[in-house]
């Protein structure tokens, strides 16, 4: 069976995304699944390991490609976001790379890793259900009180999930000798 698309249809498929739209939502996809891996396995974003790194790279180039994008038109908060969520990622991965010793770096890593995970979420709420199912959205704008209910569950989670990555960490840092 041949399937025809029309042009209307490509850009139905498309849910108004432009090329740099697209290839920012499969890697940002791409950064949610290592993160929530990772999240999974390990109970926290583990940059020594692959889930960690797709993380890694992938939510850098998430967020440096939704620097060209702009619903909106200029400079936006989801811009600020998007550096905001760089520089996490990257002291997170200093304190990695170069605090490798140090229990204490672990709490500042594991926080702000989870952190940039719970900000990315923010945009990626507010762009999904605005968008899907395409023709008739979940929420009308971002001030569609789902959003906002959906939001907060994930800011709980967030606050239980760093609760629970302190935790983990004081018992690891007792278990092991680290100076």
């Amino acid at each position: 069976m041949v399937v025809l698309i029309s042009y209307n249809n490509l850009k139905n498929i498309k849910m108004g995304l432009s090329y740099l739209g697209i290839f920012h939502t499969i890697i940002g996809i791409a950064a949610l699944a290592g993160a929530v891996a990772g999240f999974i396995k390990y109970g926290k974003i583990n940059l020594g390991v692959l889930s960690g790194k797709i993380y890694f790279y992938t939510t850098i180039i998430t967020s440096l490609t939704s620097l060209g994008i702009s619903k909106h038109g200029g400079f936006n908060p989801g811009h600020i976001f998007a550096i905001f969520i760089i520089f996490l990622v990257c002291i997170a991965y200093f304190l990695y790379a170069k605090k490798e010793r140090s229990g204490r770096a672990r709490y500042f890593e594991n926080f702000l890793l989870s952190f940039s995970f719970f900000l990315s979420l923010v945009p990626t709420v507010n762009e999904t259900f605005t968008r899907v199912p395409v023709g008739h959205p979940l929420a009308k704008d971002i001030t569609d009180p789902l959003i906002g209910k959906t939001l907060l569950i994930l800011l709980l989670l967030f606050i239980g999930g760093s609760f629970y990555q302190f935790i983990k960490q004081k018992r690891i840092n007792k278990s092991v000798v680290i100076s």
